[in-house]
């Protein structure tokens, strides 16, 4: 597929399959790639979707600038300017923030809503139960910025993958094209640390008015923090479900990619 103007910034994207369209936003440190499991099984029924966030893999743009409304802006005018609407939209992580603000602000373009994860810190701002939490991930998080600072890549990368993203040990089982995905984007997440809407909250109200079928996943295997999260922005949603995947974590479209395909199916079809 070709690089194509959407919002001012050439974005790379992929189309697979016919169908409702669906829509795959990644979270950070990735590219369109890690979709790659789940895209043959989601196109049996769907005209899949996915693309380079600006700044990311064959995406344009500075991968230390940008906003995640840039993100949201991005993602809107591939919609419109691909004549998807209303689009079917699953976001991974920091994708599911993305996607779940588009929901907010232009709720005509999304069919369906699904995020899986979305570390939206903001909402737990203000709780002290909280705190011992939010203090452990801007440790962690604080920890890879200076290591990216430092021209540290690799170490970022892997620092990142085992105390925030998926835990202890995982980063020596990613296969080496995946670290090397993660090597590659690592100035992609200073961009995103240096945005304060990047982990914001949300506007609730105008979340509260997407009454279109939303799901909200979690593995079991993931750090605690997703648990609340996903909590708070459940009572904001009006048509909200839960999925857990079982022996899954961060990123199940990559650990469980049949479980992932058969969940995300059945959400579309129902």
């Amino acid at each position: 597929m070709p690089i194509q103007v959407f919002n001012g910034t050439p974005l790379f994207y992929e189309v697979d399959g016919d169908g409702e369209p669906l829509v795959l936003v990644y979270g950070s440190w990735a590219e369109q790639t890690n979709w790659n499991a789940v895209v043959p099984g989601l196109a049996r029924s769907h005209r899949v979707v996915r693309y380079d966030r600006r700044g990311h893999g064959q995406s344009k743009a500075s991968p230390v600038e940008g906003t995640v409304h840039d993100d949201v802006a991005d993602l809107a005018a591939l919609i419109e300017d691909l004549a998807l609407a209303p689009a079917n939209v699953c976001g991974n992580s920091y994708g599911a923030c993305i996607s779940l603000r588009l929901a907010a602000e232009r709720p005509e373009l999304v069919r369906r809503l699904a995020g899986h994860e979305p570390p939206m810190v903001g909402v737990l701002v203000g709780d002290p139960r909280m705190q011992p939490i939010l203090e452990g991930l801007q440790s962690g998080i604080a920890s890879a910025v200076g290591l990216i600072e430092a021209g540290k890549h690799a170490d970022a990368a892997e620092l990142f993958v085992e105390t925030i993203a998926l835990g202890p040990g995982a980063w020596a089982q990613l296969p080496e094209a995946m670290q090397a995905t993660f090597i590659r984007n690592a100035e992609t997440f200073l961009g995103e640390t240096r945005d304060p809407d990047a982990l914001a909250a949300v506007d609730s109200a105008a979340l509260g008015r997407f009454d279109k079928p939303a799901l909200l996943s979690k593995g079991d295997q993931s750090p605690p923090i997703f648990t609340p999260i996903i909590e708070k922005l459940s009572a904001v949603l009006p048509q909200v479900r839960h999925h857990v995947f079982i022996g899954a974590g961060h990123v199940p479209h990559l650990t469980h990619p049949q479980d992932f395909v058969e969940t995300l199916d059945g959400f579309l079809g129902s």
